[in-house]
This record gives C-alpha cells, structure tokens and sequence, in this order.
C-alpha cells in the first residue's frame, strides 16, 4: 500500500518500453491489418488492362501506362528508348531496358502488339 499513499492514492503508472522485437512485430501487424483494409476498399486496384493490344511502336506514354506491371517511370523509358534506337522490330527489343526482365515480358506480351517499321529508303 505504500504506492498507494505516496502518490496520494492514485496508483503509480510505470512506464516501461517495449520489448523491440515485440514492438516491430506490433508494427508490422499494424501495417499488415492496414494493408488489407485497403486491398479489401479497392484502394490498391489492379489496372484494368487494355480491351485491344497497344502497339509499341506508336503508343504514347499514356497508353503504355495502362498496362499492367507499367508505371510513369517505365512507360517513359520505352518511348525514349524507342526515339533513340528508332522503332522496335520485336517485342524482345524490350528486354534492353531496364526494369523490363523476361518474365515482365511474358506478363505484357498479350497487351502488346508491333506495326511494321516504315521501310527506309536507300540511295544508290
């Protein structure tokens, strides 16, 4: 009883920290929970992909974005890419970006599609 008295009757609030451990495992069961809170709203959606394949060659950077796995970053890469080396040949072009890997390839290779290069014109 002498907590009690020596504090005038209110008991003592002992402030202990946290085992770390514990804490970050607290931690990352909060960021769990919220995560899935947002998954479940739909805050965290998947890209609807594209109703007809985009053609790599002619795309903006807009309608690359609207690819699955494509974010600003990428989608710019491919159109700088494709203004520097002129347009892709094949789909495999995409490998010698960075980001693009062959499994990211196989994921895009359904949304995308390549119009003939215009042929260039050779003088003799």
């Amino acid at each position: 009883m002498q907590s009690l008295s020596k504090t005038g009757g209110k008991p003592r609030s002992k402030s202990r920290k946290m085992n770390p451990r514990l804490q970050s495992r607290l931690v990352l069961f909060l960021c769990w929970i919220s995560f899935a809170a947002l998954a479940g709203s739909g805050a965290l959606a998947q890209k609807t992909p594209p109703a007809a394949p985009v053609d790599l060659n002619t795309a903006t950077v807009g309608q690359l974005q609207q690819l699955p796995g494509v974010g600003p970053a990428m989608a710019n890469a491919i159109v700088q890419f494709r203004k520097k080396s002129g347009p892709f040949e094949r789909l495999e072009d995409l490998l010698a970006i960075r980001g693009i890997t062959s499994r990211k390839l196989e994921r895009l290779r359904p949304y995308l599609t390549l119009s003939k290069p215009a042929p260039t014109k050779t003088t003799k």
